[in-house]
This record gives C-alpha cells, sequence and structure tokens, in this order.
C-alpha cells in the first residue's frame, strides 16, 4: 500500500520539477567529446574534448588515455605521449576555445577501441568516453559535428547538400527510440513553429540555418538536418548537440506579460568590441523577422518614438525598450546579429487587457515658439526610491537629460503624496525642441517603467507674446495631477542641472526676511532716538540735529542770537557721531528770559518729534510691503 502511495505522489509530480532535481549527465559531467570517431588504416583522426573555461579547468592536466576494463592508461597528456606513439599523437591545448584536441597519425588496426578524454586524474576527474573506429578502406561514415553549447543560450547550424537539392524540403529533427522527431520543417506553416526556432535560406542555393534559442537540458542529443525525406533521401548530416552551465552566463527574460498602455523592456547580449557586426531587434511575422531598430539610426515608421535602446558595455547588455503598447504588439521578438550568432535571443510578449502605465502625464503636449512648457511626469509610491529621468528620444537611442531629485528617502521614511511629481521644463521654447521625450525609472541600474510624451512646436504670430502669456503645463491634465497637489520633484531648463525647489524662489524669500528686518531696524532706531530726546528734555537741552526734518530752524537761531548780545553768556558746541548738541548757559539776571524762549524751543521741538514720528510709522508700512526705499525728509 505504501509502494502506491509513493508511486501515485510520483505521478502527480510536474514534469518540470522532476526535470530540475534529476538534471541530465550533461550537468554532472561537462567534458564533451564526440561519441564516435573513423578512421582509414594509414589516415589520421582529430578528436576534439571541450571543456567549461573555468581557471582551475584551463590550467589543469589534460589526457587522453585507452580503456582496458576499469583501469585507464594513459597514452598522451599534457607532459607526457606513451612508449609506442612517438612521433605520431600529440595533444593541443586551446583553453580561449574552451577545448583540447587529440591528433592520431598514421593509424593502424590496432589503435581501434575504447578511450577517455580528460582532465585531471585518470578515472577521477573529468572525463568523455569515445570510440575510435579504424577501417581497412574508405569509405567511412561522416563523423557527427559536435556542438557545446551553454544553458539558456543560443544554438545555430548551417547545413547545406548542393544546388540540386534547392527544392526539396528542408528540415531539422531529432532522434528518439521510435525515429527522429521532427523539430522544424520548411514546409511548416508558421504558427506551427515554436516562438524560439528560425529557419532561414543561405548562399549558396541548397543551404539553409536553423536557430534554436532558450536552450535548455532536455535539448541535448543527436540531432540530424537534411534535405527531402529523413531515411528516404541520401541527404543528413548528423549533429551532436551537448548543453552545460555556465553560472557568468546571465539569465535573460523569455518570456513578458504587459498591459495595455504599458511598456515592456527587452534584454540582448552584444559585444562591444565589435562594432562592425549589424545587430536589430525584430519581431517575427510568419517565416520572416521584420526588422524594427538597429544600431545604424533604422527604426521602423510605426515604432517612432515607441521603442530605444540603450547599450552598457560593462555587462555587454543591450537593453530595448517598447512602450504605448497595444493588443497587436503580441509576439515574438528576436535579438539578431550578422556575425555573433550565438548570442541571438528571442523572448515572447504577450500584452493582457488592464490598467495602464503607472507612469500619468499628458501623452500629447502643442505649444508655440517662445512659450515655456512643463512637461510633467507623475509616479506612484513604488517608485519613491527609484531612479528617475526625462530623456529625448532619438532614432539611435534617447539622450539623458540631467535630473537632480530634491532627496532619497532615509530608511524608515514613508512616501511622500506631496513630491510624486518629476517636470521637464522648457523655456523658451524652439523648433528643435519638438519630438518625443520620455520619462522614466531605473533601479539599480534596469531599466523600468517608461512613459512617451510627444511635443508639438508651432510657429505664429502669438509666438512673439511674452512668455508669461504663453505658459504651458501638461500637469494639467486630469491624469497627470495627484491628490494633494503634486509638486516638481525634479526640473530640467534646455538640458542645465535644475535648482531644488527652495532655491528656485530664492528672490521670493530674500525679500520676505529682509522686508521685516528693514523694518525692524528702522522701529530700533526710532526708540532710540525717543530715548534720547527724553534725556535731552529732561537736561533742558534740544536735540534735532540727528534727524531731517521739514521744521524751520529760525527759532533756535533766534535763541543763539539773544545768547550772542550778551557779554555774560558761554557758549560751546560739540558733534558726536554726526549729531549735533547745542547747550547755551545764561546768567541769574537773564534767566526769566531765557526760560521763555526755551519753552518756545521746546514746543518747537514738540512739533519736530510729532512729524518724525508720523513719518517713521511712514517708513515701516513701507518696508513690510515690500519697498525697501527710505524717503528723503531732509529740508529742501
Amino acid at each position: 500500500m505504501t509502494l502506491l502511495a509513493f508511486l501515485l505522489l510520483l505521478a502527480l509530480v510536474p514534469a518540470g520539477s522532476a526535470r530540475s532535481r534529476h538534471l541530465p549527465k550533461a550537468a554532472s559531467d561537462p567534458v564533451f567529446g564526440p561519441r564516435e570517431v573513423h578512421g582509414v588504416r594509414g589516415g589520421s583522426v582529430t578528436v576534439k574534448c571541450f571543456y567549461p573555461p573555468t581557471p582551475v579547468n584551463r590550467h589543469d592536466r589534460k589526457y587522453w588515455c585507452r580503456q582496458r576494463g576499469s583501469s585507464c592508461t594513459t597514452l598522451v597528456s599534457t607532459d607526457y605521449v606513451a612508449a609506442g606513439y612517438q612521433g605520431r599523437i600529440a595533444l593541443t591545448d586551446h583553453p580561449e576555445a574552451e577545448y583540447f584536441q587529440i591528433n592520431i597519425s598514421a593509424l593502424e588496426l590496432k589503435d581501434a577501441g575504447t578511450f577517455q578524454c580528460g582532465l585531471g586524474v585518470n578515472g577521477r576527474g573529468l572525463s568523455y568516453r569515445v570510440t575510435l573506429s579504424v577501417a581497412e578502406a574508405p569509405p567511412v561514415p561522416e563523423d557527427a559535428e559536435l556542438f557545446y553549447v551553454k544553458l539558456r543560450s543560443t544554438w545555430t547550424v548551417t547545413c547545406g547538400f548542393g544546388e540540386h537539392t534547392n527544392e526539396l524540403r528542408k528540415y531539422l529533427c531529432k532522434k528518439e527510440k521510435d525515429g527522429c522527431r521532427n523539430i522544424v520543417n520548411s514546409y511548416q506553416e508558421a504558427k506551427d513553429i515554436p516562438g524560439r526556432l528560425q529557419l532561414t535560406f543561405e548562399d549558396p542555393p541548397g543551404s539553409f540555418r536553423v536557430t534554436m534559442t532558450q536552450m535548455d537540458w532536455e535539448d541535448a542529443g543527436l540531432y540530424y538536418c537534411g534535405a527531402g525525406e529523413y531515411g528516404k533521401d541520401n541527404t543528413t548530416k548528423e549533429l551532436d548537440v551537448f548543453i552545460y552551465e555556465d553560472k557568468n552566463f546571465p539569465h535573460l527574460k523569455t518570456s513578458i506579460v504587459a498591459k495595455t498602455g504599458s511598456s515592456a523592456t527587452f534584454e540582448c547580449l552584444y559585444e562591444p568590441l565589435m562594432n562592425s557586426s549589424t545587430r536589430y531587434w525584430c519581431k517575427r511575422r510568419g517565416k520572416n523577422c521584420v526588422n524594427i531598430i538597429d544600431n545604424t539610426g533604422h527604426v521602423e515608421e510605426s515604432y517612432v518614438g515607441r521603442v530605444a535602446k540603450f547599450e552598457n558595455p560593462e555587462t555587454k547588455i543591450i537593453t530595448i525598450i517598447l512602450n504605448q503598447l497595444q493588443d497587436k504588439d503580441t509576439g515574438n521578438y528576436w535579438c539578431m546579429s550578422n556575425e555573433l550568432r550565438d548570442q541571438q535571443s528571442s523572448t515572447e510578449l504577450t500584452v493582457v487587457p488592464g490598467k495602464s502605465c503607472a507612469l500619468a502625464g499628458k501623452k500629447h503636449v502643442e505649444a508655440q515658439v517662445g512659450s515655456r512648457v512643463n512637461l510633467t511626469c507623475c509616479y506612484p509610491c513604488k517608485y519613491y526610491s527609484y531612479e528617475k529621468y526625462w530623456c529625448k528620444w532619438n532614432n539611435t537611442g534617447c539622450a539623458m537629460l540631467p535630473v537632480q531629485q530634491q532627496g532619497l528617502p532615509q530608511p524608515g521614511d514613508t512616501c511622500n503624496a506631496s513630491s510624486r511629481t518629476m517636470v521637464l521644463s522648457l523655456d523658451p521654447l524652439t523648433e528643435e525642441d519638438k519630438g518625443w521625450y520620455w520619462c522614466g525609472v531605473k533601479h539599480n541600474g534596469v531599466f523600468g517603467e517608461t512613459m512617451a510624451v510627444e511635443l508639438a512646436v508651432s510657429a505664429g504670430r502669438d509666438a512673439k507674446l511674452s512668455p508669461e502669456l504663453l505658459d504651458v503645463d501638461s500637469s494639467h491634465d486630469p491624469e497627470a495631477v495627484l491628490p494633494g497637489g503634486a509638486h516638481s520633484d525634479a526640473e530640467v531648463r534646455k538640458g542645465a542641472v535644475p535648482e531644488s525647489s527652495d532655491e528656485s524662489h530664492g528672490s521670493n524669500t530674500l525679500a520676505l526676511v529682509l522686508g521685516p528686518l528693514a523694518g525692524l531696524i528702522l522701529i530700533v532706531v526710532t526708540a532710540f532716538a525717543i530715548v534720547k530726546y527724553r534725556q535731552l528734555k529732561r537736561s533742558d537741552l534740544v536735540s534735532v540735529g540727528s534727524y531731517r526734518t521739514n521744521i524751520s530752524m529760525s527759532d533756535f537761531e533766534s535763541v543763539r542770537d539773544f545768547s550772542a548780545s550778551n557779554s555774560t553768556k558761554e557758549s560751546h558746541e560739540t558733534p558726536m557721531g554726526g549729531d549735533e548738541f547745542i547747550t547755551t548757559t545764561d546768567t541769574q539776571e537773564s534767566a526769566a528770559d531765557t526760560m521763555k524762549e526755551k519753552r518756545s524751543s521746546k514746543e518747537d521741538a514738540d512739533l519736530a518729534y510729532s512729524s518724525f514720528l508720523a513719518t517713521s510709522s511712514s517708513i515701516t508700512q513701507g518696508s513690510s510691503g515690500g519697498d525697501s526705499t527710505v524717503p528723503d525728509l531732509s529740508p529742501p
């Protein structure tokens, strides 16, 4: 009963899960060579053995040994040649090509047998079993072509059988117990060809190429390419495919699901040093692949403003972004190269209905030359810590415009709903500014969601008006305005790094600060003058020389004249800090008259003081209103 339950459990396990747990022999024995090698007596053979290009494997011992029972006798190794094979056997290592090869000449019938090629110590390291057959005379079977393919990479094979086979059916099939299972053929309907497969015709006539992407463990095995029908026409070629895992090989996306109106990001491999190679990104339609964008500047007309590519020489990856997605964009997209065919890849895109792009804003903006236009891009809280950018689209990519964020959130911070907008400002607008602009987000260097905005620039008589009268703000779009009021997170003016929102209002802030400060200074000066005046009043002194008033000083002159007529009067005049204090001393005989004159002078001074207070109040009110100019109250 327990056994039956166990068998039932195994039957329920998904095939993919089981396959991931029980990897094929290729995963544990990464050394790979030919299954069989055929030679003719007196002739020569060459055996290639592939190995993973790790630093250890590159410098490890390589060997070729003859297997007899449980032992394996070395015939040749990195620094050894067995007796009897001197001069007719050699081992050459090619670490840059990830293989070493054994050349055997002057073959004898006794050279046939079972051998091993491997790394390290015989029987203990990595090895692969090879069978060598030596015939007395030709013909001998053609050896299989070997392919050492990385997991998740692309396999490309070219087959040709002469011009006389040009009209025959071309095919690729995989050898199985009950025959050869069809993989792809030239008579097959396009809809029946898997998205990761391509069959294309090559020159010379009668030749064709098959490309298979996303290679997996189960893709290892024996294949046959041919013309006509398998097993009937004598036009076949044996292909032996081995899969191994390279930890450094990038794991590219093989399928993408995106919503209508949003964007999708694709990745392609490329070699930055090979500038001569042609790289293009295409969509498969039937048995053809229509070029959408390439490295020469070509962009398919229907994709203008919608597709852009970004190259990263450090990671050797090209990122391709397609936005404004529509239902018809569903399909298989290929990264192609005319030289590095092993770097070709394919990705399946599925566009489904749903909420559109997470980035919001007006998608089409119209403005006139000379005006000021703001392109607004609002993003949700989930993108708060992401890097944001604006760029101007062109045929070769999207030129980044510098953006200065107000500040990155610190650990524990919550999203600020009032700062979820980044604005690109163009002031004044020119004809060259028209075109497509993209706003987007990046996280850890990986491109994410994007939104495209088309800017149309028109010219006319209204273009001569001042920019203030022609201000266009794309945030007026209802979709671009977020609750709570959206404020600029970054602003770019004509490609220059913008200032923060506080600095952009620096002049207003300065006026608000200096206005009250000037008023405060005037109040302090007034208070000081009042105190000083009262001190002088108590000491029977008159001081108005420090202030400019419209009061005539003739009354004070009369006192001075009266004092001068008295021989006993003594007068002193002392300047102090710009103030003039006039001190008069009289005899007792003229005290009564002098007091009368003083009272008259004090009344005049009171009038001057009252006039000053009224003037000071007016000055203070003017300062608080933003006018820092002090009116001149000096006598005419």
